[in-house]
């Protein structure tokens, strides 16, 4: 029950429904603005709105990407198993090891009773949950990706090292990429974008985002999530950040580094919250009883759990040419020494398992 008498009624819906809709809305808005012709066969249409691997949580895919595929021979080279290995026990050991492993041992405890924790606790469960979204979300769609593409289909990459933006403008063409494209190219866009002057391009992006929180449900903590954000693009727009630190040093740079993450921090604070009440004592606990001491003692108390979310941060550091040697080493590995590592991969996850299983966060979307 919200204040005003608004009250928000639990509904029982299919899983990914808001992923299969957005789908189905971009194929319908696109044949009615003349950009696609009508699919003729029912059964492709049906496979482009069910097929499996994304199904529930994206990456969300355009029918003027995927349909064609369907009309083609499948072909899977040599190198796109080993590309597709690479991606799937990727994201199971984001999922599985960082991921899981730090929301059981330590973020839900905080989240729970957040005024049973330091400051310094509530701010590092902050910060490891940044990481265990990432490695939740990411994980799926790499392993959504990579079996995808098993079977013969290309997916749209859907993370971009996130953490690494230095404008929250750049963030959203990092994270989500298919939804923060789609909110773009069929919202923003539709809206105005920003051909009809300044003030309603604000609007337009405030609008956007709010539309954005609500997508992720009906609640006020979504909807102060998605205002938050609106409110940062629209900033960014008024001072032409993201244009001007493109310009500048290194150092300043790192800056902007650290001020996205900490805008995306704040937001995410409401996103994981149980409540926006929850939220704000949250914040709270962070300025009214941080005691910097206190740092050293959770790093001796939760030390995997601490070495897991710098292992998740520095996951956006690795280089590309590294990743192009795993993937390529994986590609000339012989059948059985596939194998192995496949079981190797299994036997680590198994060392990291709770006893109860952890959905992803987005399969509630």
């Amino acid at each position: 029950m919200l204040s005003g008498g608004i009250e928000f009624v639990d509904i029982i819906l299919p899983v990914g429904v808001s992923f299969f809709t957005f789908q189905s809305m971009s194929y319908t808005i696109d044949i009615y603005k003349g950009k696609l012709e009508p699919e003729n066969k029912f059964i492709d249409f049906l496979f482009f709105v069910s097929f499996f691997p994304q199904l529930v949580a994206g990456p969300i895919v355009r029918a003027k990407e995927f349909l064609p595929q369907i009309k083609n021979d499948v072909f899977i080279t040599k190198e796109e198993i080993g590309r597709a290995l690479f991606l799937i026990l990727a994201g199971l050991m984001k999922k599985a090891i960082i991921a899981d492993y730090i929301s059981i041992n330590f973020i839900d405890r905080v989240f729970e009773w957040p005024s049973r924790y330091t400051g310094v606790e509530n701010l590092m469960a902050v910060y490891a949950y940044l990481v265990q979204i990432y490695c939740d979300f990411s994980g799926y769609s790499d392993m959504a990706i990579g079996l995808a593409l098993l079977l013969g289909f290309k997916l749209p990459m859907n993370f971009n090292a996130p953490y690494k933006a230095k404008t929250i403008t750049e963030f959203w063409q990092r994270w989500h990429i298919s939804l923060s494209s789609w909110l773009r190219d069929y919202l923003y866009i539709s809206l105005g974008g920003n051909r009809k002057g300044k003030g309603r391009t604000y609007i337009n992006l405030m609008l956007t985002m709010l539309l954005g929180g609500l997508w992720h449900g009906a609640s006020w903590r979504f909807v102060i999530w998605g205002g938050w954000h609106g409110l940062a693009l629209a900033v960014e727009r008024i001072f032409n950040i993201p244009e001007w630190i493109t310009k500048k040093n290194i150092f300043i740079k790192i800056i902007g580094v650290f001020i996205t993450m900490h805008i995306w921090a704040v937001s995410m604070i409401f996103f994981r919250a149980q409540s926006y009440e929850t939220g704000f004592e949250i914040i709270g606990q962070i300025i009214h009883f941080f005691h910097f001491e206190v740092l050293f003692q959770f790093i001796e108390g939760y030390t995997l759990v601490f070495i897991l979310i710098v292992l998740g941060y520095i996951t956006h550091y690795i280089p590309k040419q590294f990743e192009d040697s795993v993937q390529k080493f994986i590609t000339h590995l012989p059948l059985i020494g596939k194998a192995l590592l496949i079981t190797f991969v299994i036997w680590l996850v198994a060392q990291f398992k709770a006893a109860d299983i952890q959905p992803f966060i987005y399969f509630q979307f």
